[in-house]
């Protein structure tokens, strides 16, 4: 019977819920103008029931400059909290809720962004920004393409698909797949970029998007194998690519975002000399990782028509600079013992922001920002967006974070990614309201 009691309590225990947090803003894109009142309302519930408790907060500007602290009470398990910036910039909730004293906090978090039109990057360009990369894209149009392709089967004889290789910068590889509608012509192109991470490549998403009426092609981040098992991956991961983004970020000739970047740049290079292509409509996307690539590539290439992209990284790596939280990699935030030259790493980084090539883009973007993102924040997003020409819309979502975190406006997001993608497709215009 006593063994019985303890599984019984076992049991108990394991199937008790975690508590579900819904922070809802009071303007559904968690926009606001400059000395407007942002009000959070927070919902607690355990088993679909209204939670008791309390739930304490960390209001920091910036991401990084606390505001005020403090603690709510729940009433029917709800609580509201408020803020406002007299400036453009971002506030960044940190929320903690506790049924009682003693217990383990159950985290999540509130955003949201003021005065985001009037945004501005961090710190100024260098003055030989273009003179830098003009160089670069000299020194990788000296290396052959070699272009080198290996068929792929389809199993639709409509579609032609290849794993795909090019040459690259430091004797390194462009590794990816490539495939076209078999026949057709007057295609609109696509290159599709990875986020972070270490991992091979199904060519199964290029074959889609050419039953769909594209020149697609979809490359790694990496001079890595595209078709090993997992454990493959893993391990590199662990050893040879672990800490990549920060490999050479001291030196911008060094940087390993440096051949990563001009790959972006072959890789458009490649399908604008497709005789498949139209000439006109070429679109680069990509989350994460894949976004930095995507708006890289855009001010790399004049031919970028479109690009397609959510919570991009690579925004804003001076943002300490003005007291915002950077975007990722984080080059200049980590501990100090890890980074041999500030100043370096400082200069280097601005050869490498998103705000820079987004100056000299020519290309419609749509763009999905995240306004809980801590990997990739909103002010840097923004600061980027600004940068941009038009025509450009910009999703925001305030209950957003990265990885994954994903709640009820990424669906607007993929809503308008299809609005997009079909006008691409149809030479219409891309929808902006």
């Amino acid at each position: 019977m006593h063994r019985l009691a303890v599984l019984a309590l076992m049991l108990a225990i394991a199937t008790v819920a975690q508590p579900k947090i819904v922070v809802a803003t009071d303007h559904p894109d968690g926009r606001y103008a400059p000395g407007e009142t942002a009000t959070w309302t927070i919902t607690v519930t355990a088993d679909e029931q209204p939670a008791a408790g309390k739930v304490s907060y960390d209001l920091r500007k910036g991401g990084v400059t606390t505001l005020a602290k403090g603690e709510l009470p729940l009433t029917d398990g709800t609580c509201t909290l408020t803020a406002s910036l007299p400036e453009p910039g971002w506030v960044l909730a940190y929320l903690n809720y506790r049924a009682a004293d003693g217990e383990k906090p159950t985290p999540d978090y509130a955003g949201a962004i003021f005065g985001a039109e009037q945004i501005q990057p961090s710190a100024p360009e260098p003055e030989d920004f273009d003179a830098f990369w003009q160089a670069k894209i000299a020194e990788l149009h000296a290396i052959p393409m070699n272009a080198q392709l290996t068929p792929v089967e389809t199993g639709d004889p409509a579609i032609e698909a290849w794993r795909i290789t090019l040459d690259n910068i430091w004797g390194t590889r462009i590794q990816g797949a490539f495939a076209r509608p078999k026949g057709k012509t007057g295609l609109p192109a696509a290159l599709v970029v990875e986020g972070a991470g270490v991992r091979g490549l199904d060519p199964r998403g290029v074959i889609a998007r050419a039953r769909g009426g594209w020149l697609a092609m979809h490359i790694i981040a990496h001079d890595i194998a595209p078709d090993q098992p997992k454990e493959f991956y893993e391990e590199l991961s662990k050893t040879t690519l672990k800490d990549y983004p920060r490999f050479g970020r001291e030196d911008r000739e060094k940087s390993y975002f440096l051949r990563m970047l001009l790959a972006c740049r072959r890789s458009v290079d490649y399908l604008t000399e497709q005789p498949e292509w139209d000439g006109k409509r070429l679109l680069v996307t990509g989350g994460s990782q894949g976004g930095y690539q995507s708006i890289a590539a855009a001010g790399l290439h004049p031919q970028v028509s479109h690009i397609i992209i959510s919570v991009p990284a690579g925004c804003d790596h001076t943002g300490q600079l003005v007291g915002r939280q950077p975007g990722w990699p984080g080059w200049n935030t980590s501990n100090p013992t890890e980074i041999k030259d500030r100043e370096a790493t400082l200069a280097t980084s601005k050869y490498f922001d998103c705000v820079n090539f987004a100056r000299r883009a020519k290309c419609a973007a749509l763009v999905g920002v995240g306004l809980v993102d801590r990997t990739c924040p909103a002010p840097g997003v923004f600061a980027m967006f600004n940068q941009l020409p038009a025509p450009k819309l910009i999703i925001s979502m305030p209950d957003v974070g990265h990885g994954g975190i994903y709640h009820s406006r990424r669906g607007e997001y993929e809503r308008w990614n299809r609005l997009w993608q079909d006008a691409i497709l149809k030479s219409e215009p891309v929808p902006v309201e």
